[in-house]
């Protein structure tokens, strides 16, 4: 199995697993530009677990084979002999693993399956975001809209579609616990924002998550130390709704453009909703390149 030095396996509740890796200054998976170091790396990435009586739901299945043959045989080792795979989106980081999982069902949005049907051939031969390809790329084998609910040990998880950070999401809503595993819908320190044409749909069906009422949220891109600990309160909703409204903003004010991302966020900061990771100004200068050229600025 190749070398993971940086790959933490964490436990946020009984039941659930995550498998941390990124955040290391100065560490490089591969050599060269690559969509793994630069984006999921650079940010953080977790895949998740949740599993009981020798099943497993596999919720994301990292950026990579190896990464993925890490969780299969942690949860073998665990004595799972059932695997059913979830996607959360179709993005590369949340996809590459799943071919370790070929065995097993892979369910995903209506959505979700139509991107990678519709990118694969450009996913396999690493042009749809730059290399590593992803090769082969397995497509879901169930798909639905709207809800599905599936059984995990006696434990009930819902499986629900959203349009936020991209209009394929699927989250899961575990009731009895009341936890949200929220895959990109929702990101420490802020959401990526690819789809500013979605930004309407991105706020109702924020504020759908929030009427869940949940008392922890597990996001695929956060702080691992917060991860470990059990996860995000829910203010991590009200959060990522502010930050977007502000992006929102810009369409009538851009001259507030060049705001960094800690004024932009300081209240949410002060009341610890978020937690501070300077790489997440990035991401912020691109979310603001992306919204000017939307609302038809140029670039401040």
């Amino acid at each position: 199995m190749t070398d993971l030095p940086h790959l933490r396996l964490l436990e946020p509740a009984p039941g659930i697993l995550a498998w941390y890796d990124g955040r290391v200054p100065g560490y490089r998976w591969q050599s060269g530009p690559n969509w793994v170091d630069d984006g999921a790396l650079s940010v953080g990435i977790a895949s998740y677990a949740i599993h009981g009586g020798g099943h497993a739901l596999v919720y994301d299945t990292h950026v990579s084979l190896a990464h993925a043959a890490r969780i299969r045989a942690d949860l073998e080792d665990r004595g799972v002999t059932r695997f059913t795979v979830v996607l959360s989106h179709w993005h590369l980081d949340h996809v590459a693993g799943t071919a370790t999982f070929a065995d097993s069902p892979v369910i995903a949005s209506h959505r979700t399956a139509t991107h990678l049907a519709t990118r694969r051939k450009a996913i396999e031969a690493g042009t749809s975001s730059g290399p590593p390809p992803i090769r082969p790329l397995i497509l879901p084998t169930e798909t639905f809209d709207g809800t599905m609910v599936l059984s995990v040990g006696g434990r009930e998880v819902w499986l629900l579609t959203a349009d936020i950070h991209s209009d394929d999401a699927t989250v899961l809503w575990l009731p009895d616990d009341r936890i949200l595993l929220a895959g990109d819908t929702l990101e420490d320190t802020v959401t990526y924002v690819g789809e500013p044409e979605g930004f309407a749909a991105h706020l109702g069906d924020l504020d759908r998550l929030a009427a869940l009422g949940p008392a922890r949220i597990l996001p695929n891109h956060g702080d691992p130390g917060v991860i470990a600990a059990g996860g995000y309160g829910a203010g991590l909703i009200g959060a990522t709704q502010a930050y977007i409204r502000w992006l929102m903003a810009l369409g009538a004010d851009p001259g507030r453009a060049g705001t960094p991302l800690r004024e932009v966020i300081a209240d949410d900061l002060a009341a610890g909703r978020v937690v501070w990771f300077e790489g997440y100004e990035d991401v912020h200068r691109e979310n603001v390149a992306v919204t000017l050229r939307h609302y038809g600025h140029a670039d401040a």
